[in-house]
C-alpha cells in the first residue's frame, strides 16, 4: 500500500468532494423534507447523488492523475504546487455553489442553473438584492469559505502533496487508474452514452430529481449548454415540413392567408374593425404578478385597483405564461415567439436585429415606438434587443435621473412603479395626435421588495414582503389609470395590464402548472366593458389579440391566436417552459417533454393535481413540433417581416 501513496492527492480530493456534496444533499433534504418525502422512493436521491458526484469528481481527477504519473520526481515541486492550487480551487467552487444552493432552490425550485450564471453578469443589481434579502446567508457563506481558505493554507501540503514513487511502478499502475477514473466519470460500460442529468430523473417532482445532482454539475452543464442555444433536439427529431404543418393546425389562419413561402408563418391579420385613425397601444408588463396574488382571480386580496379596473375591460381568467423569467415573458408578449429550452430570444445573438416584434410591425405603420423602464435597460440585454427590433426610444433609469423631476423612490432595481407611471403618462401626453406604441415594465415586484412608505395599508406586518410589494404594484396600476383617464390620449388607446410571469415557480409536479397562471386585462375603445375570457389561453395569444383592436391590417409571423376570432368550439392551448422541461397543454391534457426521455402525458384535475394517462402519440408529436419549429425559425432567420424591397 505504501507504494500507492503517490495517489493520496486524488483519493483525498475525491473524498473531500464527496463529503461536501453529501453533507449539502443531506442539508437540502432536511430543509425540503416535507416536500421530498411525498415522492415514492425519495431515498433514491442519495445513491443517485453519490453516482453523479463521483462522475464529476472523477472527471476532475484526470489531469492530476496524468501529472502524478508522468512527471518525474525532479518536477515534484511544480507538481505539488499545481495539485494544491488545482484541488482547493475546484473544491472551493464546489463548496461555494453548494452554499448558494438552498436560497436558490427556495427562489427557483431547482438547483443553480443558467439563471445563476445570468445573475453573475449584473453584479450591481444582484449584490444589492443579496445584501438586502440574504444578508444572513451571505455572512454564513463567507465565514465558511474563510475557514476553508485558512485550512487550504495550513493543510494543503498534508492532503495534496504527492510522494515519490518508482517511475516504472507508476506507469504500470496508470492503466488501472485511468480505467477506474474513466469508469467513474462515465459511470457505465454498457450504455452507448455517458450517464447525464437525465439519469437522475426518477419522479414527477422536479425539485426531488435535482437533489440527486450536485450544483457544480448543474452550473457547469448550463455553461456548457450555452453553445447549443437554439438546439431543440433534446426532446426528439422531426422533419421541418411536418413540424410546420402541425403548428399551423393550431392557428386560426386559413391556408390562403399565408403570404410568403420563405417565411412559413407570415400571414395577414385583419382588424376586427377597420379605422381611419388607428388606436395607440400601451402594454403595462407587471413583474411577477401571478394569479395567486390577484383577488378577482381567486388569489389573495392584494389587487383592489386591478379588480376594480377589470369591470372596465376584458379580463382573462385562464391565461398561462410561457416561462419563469422576465425575458421569456417579454418574448411572448412583445414577439409572440414560441417558448423552447433555448434562452429567450431577447438574449440570443441571431435575434438582435431583424426579429419580429410588435414595435417593428407598428413602426412600419407609422407608429412611434418606445420602451419605458424604471431600471437599467441593459439588464437581461433588453436595450440591445429592443433597439435592434423596432423600438425607437428607450427610456430607462438614466432618463429619470437626468430630466430634473423629483420622483418618489429609487430602490435596488431602479425607480418605483409610481415613478414609472408618472414618467409614462407625461411621455404619452407629449405625443399629441401621433400614434404610438409603448411597452412599460414595472420593477417593484422583485426582491428585496422595496417601495415608498405611506402608499398602501400593508398586508404583512413586515414591510419588505412579496405581498406588500404586490399591493404597491397594484396601487401604481390604479394611479396610472387615474392619471391617464384625465388625458386626451386615453380615449384613443388600447391598454393591457399583464404579468411577465409569477414569483417563485415551484411545486411537486414536473411542471407546476398553477404557478404559470397569470392575469391580463385589456381596456380601451372597442373593448366591451365587464367581459371575461375564461377559455384556456397562452401568453403568445396576447399580441395577435391586441393587434385585432388597433383598426389596421397587419402582416405578422406570429403563431398565436387572435382570441377574439377563436371559434368557441376550438380547444384552448397553452405552452409552458420550466427550466429544460416543456409542457404542451390542450384543455385538460398536458404532454410533458424532458431532455433525452420519452414524453409523458397527464390529465389535469386541477392546476396542482396531475394524473398520469396513456400517451397520445399524435398530441406528443404536436408538442414536439412547436419546440422544433421555435428552433428552426430562430436558426434559419424565418421569424420576421418581409424585406421592404420585395
Amino acid at each position: 500500500m505504501k507504494k500507492l501513496s503517490f495517489l493520496k492527492p486524488i483519493v483525498n480530493f475525491i473524498a473531500i468532494g464527496l463529503l461536501i456534496t453529501t453533507l449539502s444533499r443531506l442539508f437540502l433534504f432536511f430543509i425540503f423534507k416535507d416536500r421530498v418525502t411525498e415522492t415514492p422512493n425519495f431515498w433514491y436521491i442519495f445513491p443517485i447523488g453519490l453516482r453523479m458526484d463521483l462522475i464529476l469528481l472523477c472527471y476532475m481527477s484526470f489531469l492530476p492523475a496524468v501529472l502524478i504519473t508522468f512527471l518525474p520526481d525532479k518536477a515534484s515541486k511544480f507538481t505539488n504546487k499545481f495539485l494544491v492550487i488545482y484541488s482547493f480551487l475546484l473544491l472551493f467552487l464546489i463548496l461555494f455553489v453548494e452554499l448558494a444552493t438552498p436560497d436558490f432552490v427556495k427562489q427557483y425550485d431547482t438547483r443553480p442553473n443558467k439563471i445563476f450564471l445570468d445573475y453573475l453578469i449584473y453584479p450591481k443589481e444582484v449584490v444589492g438584492m443579496l445584501l438586502k434579502s440574504y444578508l444572513t446567508s451571505i455572512i454564513v457563506t463567507f465565514l465558511i469559505l474563510g475557514v476553508v481558505l485558512y485550512f487550504a493554507f495550513k493543510k494543503g501540503k498534508k492532503y495534496f502533496y504527492t510522494s515519490s514513487s518508482d517511475y516504472k511502478f507508476k506507469l504500470m499502475v496508470f492503466p488501472l487508474l485511468a480505467f477506474l477514473l474513466f469508469f467513474g466519470a462515465r459511470s457505465s460500460l454498457t450504455s452507448k452514452r455517458p450517464i447525464n442529468a437525465s439519469n437522475a430523473v426518477f419522479s414527477t417532482d422536479q425539485l426531488t430529481n435535482t437533489l440527486g445532482l450536485n450544483s457544480f454539475y448543474t452550473v457547469a452543464f448550463a455553461a456548457y449548454s450555452i453553445k447549443n442555444e437554439g438546439n431543440t433536439k433534446m426532446y426528439g427529431k422531426m422533419e421541418e415540413a411536418e413540424a410546420i404543418a402541425r403548428v399551423k393546425k393550431y392557428m386560426i389562419t386559413g391556408p390562403g392567408d399565408f403570404t410568403d413561402a420563405e417565411i412559413p408563418f407570415l400571414h395577414v391579420q385583419q382588424p376586427d374593425t377597420l379605422l381611419k385613425k388607428p388606436y395607440n397601444l400601451v402594454i403595462f408588463l407587471q413583474e411577477s404578478l401571478g394569479a395567486e396574488y390577484v383577488g378577482i382571480l381567486g388569489g389573495k386580496p392584494l389587487t383592489p385597483e386591478f379588480d376594480k379596473l377589470s369591470k372596465e375591460g376584458l379580463l382573462f381568467t385562464n391565461l398561462y405564461c410561457t416561462g419563469t423569467r422576465s425575458v421569456r415573458g417579454i418574448e411572448a408578449v412583445v414577439t409572440g415567439f414560441l417558448p423552447s429550452p433555448s434562452e429567450s430570444v431577447v438574449k440570443l445573438g441571431n435575434s438582435q436585429q431583424g426579429f419580429f416584434t410588435l414595435a417593428d410591425a407598428l413602426k412600419q405603420k407609422g407608429y412611434e415606438t418606445s420602451f419605458i423602464y424604471g431600471g437599467m435597460a441593459n439588464f437581461d440585454n433588453m436595450a440591445s434587443f429592443f433597439n435592434g427590433n423596432g423600438f425607437q426610444d428607450i427610456v430607462d433609469q438614466e432618463d429619470f435621473e437626468s430630466d430634473g423631476n423629483k420622483y418618489a423612490f429609487k430602490g435596488t432595481w431602479g425607480y418605483s412603479d409610481e415613478d414609472l407611471v408618472t414618467k409614462a403618462n407625461n411621455y404619452f401626453k407629449a405625443k399629441g395626435d401621433k400614434p404610438f406604441f409603448s411597452l412599460m415594465f414595472s420593477t417593484s415586484n422583485h426582491e428585496p421588495f422595496e417601495y415608498p412608505a405611506g402608499r398602501i395599508k400593508p398586508y404583512d406586518a413586515k414591510p419588505a414582503t412579496v405581498n406588500n410589494a404586490m399591493k404597491y404594484a397594484d396601487f401604481s396600476i390604479g394611479k396610472f389609470f387615474e392619471m391617464a383617464k384625465k388625458e386626451p390620449y386615453f380615449k384613443n388607446t388600447i391598454f393591457i395590464v399583464i404579468a411577465d410571469h409569477n414569483t417563485r415557480t415551484y411545486g411537486k409536479n414536473l411542471v407546476p402548472i398553477n404557478k404559470f397562471h397569470i392575469p391580463a386585462l385589456i381596456m380601451g375603445p372597442g373593448v366591451k366593458k365587464g367581459t371575461v375570457y375564461s377559455k384556456l389561453a397562452s401568453q403568445i395569444d396576447i399580441p395577435p389579440t391586441l393587434l385585432s383592436y388597433l383598426g389596421l391590417p397587419f402582416e405578422t409571423p406570429m403563431v398565436g391566436r387572435n382570441l377574439n376570432k377563436l371559434d368557441p368550439k376550438t380547444q384552448g392551448r397553452s405552452i409552458m417552459q420550466f427550466n429544460d422541461i416543456n409542457a404542451f397543454r390542450v384543455e385538460n391534457q398536458v404532454v410533458i417533454m424532458q431532455p433525452n426521455l420519452k414524453p409523458l402525458q397527464f390529465e389535469i384535475k386541477n392546476d396542482t393535481t396531475l394524473i398520469s394517462v396513456k400517451l397520445n402519440e399524435d398530441l406528443a408529436k404536436d408538442a414536439l413540433a412547436h419546440v422544433i419549429t421555435a428552433g428552426n425559425l430562430y436558426k434559419e432567420n424565418k421569424y420576421k417581416l418581409r424585406d421592404k424591397k420585395k
